[in-house]
């Protein structure tokens, strides 16, 4: 029996390795560390594993100083005068509620009882401001799904039932905002709302922000066979989004991310990432990443899933467009789902550069 179980872990490490091994002309030859051959990302400028920043998807200079800023003073004010500014039907408030909500959660984790004191404060010296509302709510959503303990425990499902009432207050304060809405649908998904009651929830969404990336993804979790839906409704779901969609807009690139969210636990197939499944997503969200705007918040979260995809189909040039756009930053699927997203993304990283450099590839050759 202990043989079989040997033979089975070697077949598992050369499908998995198998596509990135030289092969023939054009592939990778996998080469000892500090080789002369070994390719080198550094080469080309990108950041050190341990700089990359696993807080937010993209730049964000702005979030930045006010995330510095807080941290620094343990005052709330820069927190709230940024959101203040931020218009709220945009994809960037949302990801700045994330972030400052993240902060905190981090700062709870470190220091159980006395981390994100600024949070606290906000919510006491200003319990009117929509922002510390949507932040304090956002804090409850990740305190739950990260740090309770697991889905299905007491703790997970009562901190998803308090972050439920904190955003009904936060949309209280702010009746247009779509903010508290998305917030809810992962706690939708948490708590198991009904198809009905998820809907209704959705209707609010779409009847303030209709072309909401983010929104778009948190829901496409709900619809997934892993949570309350099935690989149909969820790619229903994502092909009816893409097909509605604007020029110009991400959600043309909502089907590659349904893909994803699907994806088996395991890939024995050398040509899955050939099938036209594959090559049909891959292509919309590429046509989705020409035609978006480049200041466009979400253009990032695109970027990343991107490489994992291309970097798989072995499409270096493309690969190494992706992370010439998105390097410093990793705070995006895939890579936020990993224990380490910085280490999983340097991981493509470096294979996207191994394989450019394979195929005739330097830092000289790729665009700046």
């Amino acid at each position: 029996m202990e043989i079989l179980w040997f033979l089975f872990a070697v077949l598992m490490i050369l499908f998995i390795v198998g596509p990135f091994v030289r092969r023939r002309r054009g592939g990778i030859r996998l080469v000892a560390p500090g080789s002369p051959d070994a390719a080198d990302p550094a080469n080309y400028g990108f950041d050190r594993q341990e700089d990359l920043d696993i807080r937010i998807p993209g730049p964000d200079q702005d979030l930045l100083d006010a995330l510095d800023n807080v941290r620094r003073t343990g005052q709330w004010q820069a927190a709230s005068q940024l959101l203040a500014g931020t218009p709220r039907e945009g994809e960037r408030r949302w990801q700045r509620v994330q972030a400052f909500g993240g902060a905190a959660a981090l700062e709870l984790v470190a220091q159980p009882g006395v981390g994100a004191q600024w949070l606290k404060a906000w919510r006491l010296e200003a319990d009117k401001d929509a922002g510390g509302a949507q932040v304090h709510a956002e804090l409850l959503v990740q305190q739950a799904w990260r740090h309770s303990g697991g889905v299905g425990s007491d703790d997970h499902r009562i901190i998803l039932e308090e972050a439920r009432d904190a955003c009904r207050r936060a949309a209280l304060l702010a009746p247009g905002d779509p903010v508290p809405y998305i917030t809810e649908l992962a706690i939708a998904r948490g708590l198991a709302y009904p198809e009905a009651e998820f809907d209704e929830l959705w209707a609010k969404v779409i009847d303030r922000a209709p072309e909401h990336m983010g929104a778009h993804l948190s829901a496409l979790h709900y619809w997934c066979a892993k949570w309350h839906g099935s690989r149909e409704k969820a790619d229903a779901f994502a092909h009816a989004a893409a097909a509605r969609a604007p020029h110009g807009s991400l959600l043309a690139a909502l089907p590659l991310f349904a893909l994803y969210e699907n994806l088996p636990d395991v890939i024995l197939s050398s040509g899955f990432y050939r099938g036209e499944a594959v090559t049909r997503a891959v292509e919309g969200a590429l046509y989705a990443v020409h035609t978006a705007r480049q200041d466009d918040p979400m253009l990032a979260h695109v970027r990343h899933l991107l490489l994992l995809f291309l970097v798989n189909m072995e499409r270096w040039a493309e690969a190494m467009e992706q992370v010439r756009h998105v390097d410093g930053y990793v705070g995006a699927l895939p890579w936020s789902a990993a224990e380490d997203p910085a280490a999983q993304y340097a991981l493509y990283r470096a294979l996207a550069v191994a394989g450019y450099e394979a195929n005739g590839g330097s830092p000289a050759t790729l665009p700046h």
